[in-house]
C-alpha cells in the first residue's frame, strides 16, 4: 500500500489554490471595486502562505506575504485596486507557482523585481501615507484614537486536529497578536485516563478579546481550520468586557475543580450564526465524501485493465456463440452485460469539462491585450461540454497557438475597429458542443477576416501551389496549416515564424480529428477542431471486405443499405447512389484495399458523415457491432492516413480501424472530379 507524499499532496493543492488566485483576479480586473472578488485574492494568497510555511517552502511564504500586504492593504481602504496592482500580482503570481515547483533552484532576482512592480502598483499610496505626519502633525495629534472593540470567542477544535498538523496554541498566539485577551481553557470534556488517547484534542476554548481589529481579522486567524472547529464570537460591550476579565482572574487562581463547578459555566460551543455555519459544515462534509483525489496514471492503467477485458469478453462470447451450452451462453450475456457497463463507467471517469481548458485562455488573453494594446473580450460557451482527459491535454498547445492567431492576425487595433464601424474592444469566442461521437471546439473572433490574396500570394512564393492553380475556397484557407506558412510581415513575439498552425493541424490529425475554417472579409473568422470524444474504447461496426475484417466507428454511421449486384453495374463510372433524392458518392473498398476478391452477390454499403459531408462505403458483409478497443498504429503505419488505429478481435486476429474523415473527404473529392468531369 503506497502512502502519499505530504509535500506532493501541498504541490496539488497549491496548484488549485493559485488557479483560484488568478481567476479572482482576472475577475478583479473587469469589477476593480468589488470587495467579495478581493477578499477572495487575499484568502486565497493567505491560505497558500500558510500552507508554504507549514509544509516547509519558506521563500514561497515570504515571497506571498508581500502580495497579501497589498491586498490586506486593499480591502482595508488604504491603496485602491488598479489594474496596475492586479497586473503585479499575477507576474507574482507565475513566479510563486515556480517556488512551489522548484523552491530550491536559483530563480536569480525574478522575485525581487516583482515586489518592486508591486511596490510601484501601491507606491504612491504608501507615499503619501508616510508624508502625511510630517505634514499635518497637528491633526495626527489630534485625531481621535481608533475604536477598540470587545470580542468574545470560543471555538473548539476536532480531536483529530492535532494528528492533522494543527497547532491550537499557535491559533491562541496569532488571537494575542490582535490585542490584549484573556484566554481560558475548559477542560470538562477530557475522558478518564483509562480512556484518553494521547493524540486527540478534548479541550476548548473561551477568549476575551480587547482589539482595534475588526470581526474579520478575526475569522482570519481560523481560516485554515474553519470548515472543520465550532467557532462562535460575539462582540460585548465595555462594561461586560470588564467584569468577565476579573472572573476570569478569579477562576485562573482557583482550583481547576472550583474553575469548572463555580466559578464559570460549563462552556459549550454556541453558533453566533447557526444555520451558517451549519449550512457550511454539511457542505464540507458532502464534499469530503463525493471527491476522492486519485492520480491520473492510476485512472489510466484502470482504463488499459477495462480494455483487456473487453477483449476477453469478446473471445468468451465468440465461444459462447459456437457452443450449445445454454448455462455458458447464459453467464456470457451476462458477462457482456456487465463488461459493457464497467467500460460506459470508465468512460464516465475519463471525461473532464473542457471548462478545465477554456480557464487557461482567460490569463492568456490578459496578457496579450496588454502586450497588443488591443481591447480584447473574451467568451467562453458550453465549458460543461465533457471530453476524454488525453484529448483535453494535448489539445491545449493547438487551441493556445489558435487563440493567438485570432488575436494577433485576426483582431484589429481600437482605432481601425471604430474606423470601421465597429466597437473597440474585439471578441474572441471559445466554444464546445457534443455532435454524436465527436467533440467540436470552435475559436471565433469579430475581426478582419482571413485575407484570401495574401494566403494565395504567399503559398505561391513559397511553392506550396502553382501559380493561377483553382483552389476551392476550403482549400485556399487549409493552406495557413501548411509548415512554415506565414502571412505576418515581420516575426514577433506573437507570430511570423509559421510554426504555431502547423502544430495544430498535427496535434488534430493525431487525436483522429479534422478541422474546419469560416471566414468572410471584415466580419472574422471561426475554426472549429472535431475531435472524437475519447481515444480510449468505442463501439463499432465490424464489416467484412475480401477477406478482411475492419471496424466502423458507429457514433459516424447514419445507415446500412443493400447494393444489388445490378445496381454496382449500373453505377460503374459514376460512384453515385440516389439516397431520398439527393446523390451521395460511395467508394468501393475492395477497389481502395486491392483485395483482389470478387465482390458478394449481396453488398452493402454503410453511409457515414462527419458534420454535413456524408460518403457511402461499400462492403462484402456487415458483421455486427463490436465493442472496440483501439490500439495505436506502429510508427511504421504511420503516414496510412486510412486508418486511425487497430483493434483486437475475439478469435485473437487484428481488425483495422477506419478514419472516417478521410475517407469521407476522398469520397467529397472523387465527387469533385466527377462534377469537373461532367
Amino acid at each position: 500500500m503506497s502512502t502519499l507524499d505530504p509535500v506532493a499532496v501541498f504541490r496539488t493543492e497549491a496548484a488549485e489554490c493559485l488557479e483560484a488566485i488568478e481567476a479572482g483576479l482576472l475577475d478583479l480586473t473587469h469589477q476593480l471595486d468589488n470587495k467579495d472578488l478581493v477578499d477572495a485574492v487575499f484568502r486565497g494568497l493567505h491560505t497558500l502562505k500558510g500552507s508554504g510555511a507549514m509544509f516547509g517552502f519558506e521563500a514561497l511564504a515570504a515571497f506571498t506575504h508581500h502580495c497579501e500586504t497589498a491586498f490586506d492593504r486593499v480591502r482595508k481602504g488604504e491603496v485602491a485596486a488598479t489594474s496596475e496592482l492586479v497586473a503585479a500580482v499575477l507576474a507574482a503570481q507565475d513566479h510563486m507557482r515556480a517556488l512551489v515547483d522548484q523552491p530550491d533552484a536559483d530563480h536569480g532576482d525574478t522575485g525581487h523585481k516583482l515586489l518592486a512592480q508591486l511596490q510601484a502598483a501601491v507606491g504612491g499610496k504608501q507615499a503619501a501615507a508616510a508624508a502625511a505626519p510630517a505634514a499635518v502633525p497637528a491633526a495626527v495629534r489630534d485625531a481621535p484614537a481608533k475604536k477598540k472593540n470587545s470580542w468574545r470567542v470560543r471555538f473548539s477544535l476536532p480531536a483529530n486536529s492535532m494528528a492533522n498538523g494543527t497547532n491550537p496554541l499557535g491559533l491562541l498566539d496569532e488571537l494575542r497578536d490582535l490585542g490584549e485577551c484573556s484566554v481560558r481553557a475548559n477542560t470538562s470534556a477530557i475522558p478518564a485516563l483509562d480512556d484518553l488517547v494521547p493524540t486527540e484534542l478534548h479541550i476548548s476554548w473561551d477568549v476575551t478579546l480587547t482589539s482595534e481589529q475588526d470581526r474579520s481579522a478575526i475569522d482570519d486567524v481560523f481560516i485554515f481550520v474553519l470548515d472543520d472547529m465550532e467557532l462562535s464570537v460575539e462582540e460585548i460591550s465595555g462594561t461586560a468586557a470588564a467584569t468577565a476579565a476579573p472572573v476570569e482572574e478569579k477562576a485562573a487562581a482557583a482550583p481547576a475543580a472550583a474553575t469548572s463547578a463555580a466559578a464559570v459555566p460549563e462552556f459549550r460551543p454556541v453558533e453566533a450564526v447557526p444555520a451558517k455555519r451549519e449550512a457550511l459544515a454539511a457542505v464540507s462534509q458532502a464534499k469530503a465524501a463525493e471527491n476522492v483525489r486519485v492520480p491520473a496514471e492510476r485512472l489510466d492503467e484502470l482504463m488499459d485493465r477495462v480494455g483487456e477485458l473487453v477483449i476477453a469478453q469478446s473471445r468468451l462470447s465468440q465461444l459462447a456463440s459456437a457452443s450449445t451450452d445454454i448455462a455458458l451462453r447464459s453467464v456470457s450475456e451476462e458477462i457482456e452485460r456487465l463488461s459493457g457497463e464497467l467500460r460506459d463507467t470508465m468512460m464516465v471517469l475519463r471525461m473532464v469539462p473542457v471548462a478545465t481548458l477554456f480557464s487557461r485562455f482567460r490569463r492568456l488573453v490578459h496578457d496579450l491585450a496588454r502586450e497588443t494594446g488591443k481591447v480584447i473580450e473574451l467568451v467562453t460557451e458550453g465549458e460543461s461540454t465533457e471530453v476524454d482527459k488525453t484529448v483535453i491535454e494535448r489539445l491545449a498547445d493547438p487551441l493556445v497557438h489558435l487563440v493567438r492567431n485570432s488575436i494577433d492576425h485576426g483582431l484589429e487595433t481600437p482605432a481601425d475597429r471604430l474606423a470601421s464601424g465597429k466597437t473597440e474592444a474585439g471578441t474572441v469566442t471559445l466554444s464546445a458542443r457534443q455532435a454524436g461521437g465527436e467533440v467540436i471546439i470552435s475559436i471565433k473572433d469579430d475581426g478582419r477576416g482571413i485575407n484570401r490574396e495574401r494566403v494565395r500570394a504567399k503559398a505561391e512564393s513559397s511553392g506550396l501551389i502553382q501559380p493561377g492553380q483553382p483552389l476551392s475556397d476550403s482549400e485556399l484557407l487549409q493552406l495557413i496549416f501548411a509548415p512554415g506558412f506565414s502571412t505576418a510581415a515581420a516575426i514577433t513575439n506573437l507570430s511570423g515564424r509559421g510554426v504555431g498552425m502547423d502544430v495544430v493541424k498535427k496535434t488534430v490529425e493525431a487525436l483522429r480529428g479534422a478541422i474546419d475554417i469560416v471566414s468572410v472579409p471584415g466580419q472574422g473568422s471561426e475554426v472549429s477542431l472535431r475531435i472524437p470524444l475519447t481515444l480510449a474504447i468505442i463501439d463499432g461496426l465490424l464489416v467484412r471486405v475480401g477477406s478482411g475484417r475492419y471496424v466502423i466507428p458507429l457514433s459516424a454511421v447514419e445507415e446500412c443499405l443493400e447494393l444489388s449486384l445490378e445496381e454496382d453495374l449500373r453505377s460503374r463510372g459514376r460512384s453515385f447512389i440516389s439516397l431520398r433524392d439527393s446523390l451521395v458518392p460511395f467508394l468501393r473498398l475492395r477497389d481502395l484495399f486491392r483485395t483482389g476478391t470478387k465482390p458478394d452477390v449481396h453488398q452493402k454499403v454503410v453511409v457515414i458523415s462527419t458534420g454535413t459531408e456524408r460518403v457511402g462505403l461499400v462492403v462484402d458483409q456487415i458483421i455486427g457491432d463490436h465493442q472496440t478497443v483501439i490500439k495505436s498504429m506502429s510508427k511504421l503505419h504511420n503516414n496510412v492516413a486510412t486508418f486511425s488505429g487497430a483493434t483486437i478481435l475475439g478469435d485473437g486476429s487484428v481488425a483495422l480501424i477506419l478514419d472516417v474523415g478521410h475517407l469521407v473527404a476522398a469520397g467529397q473529392q472523387q465527387e469533385a472530379q466527377l462534377r469537373a468531369a461532367g
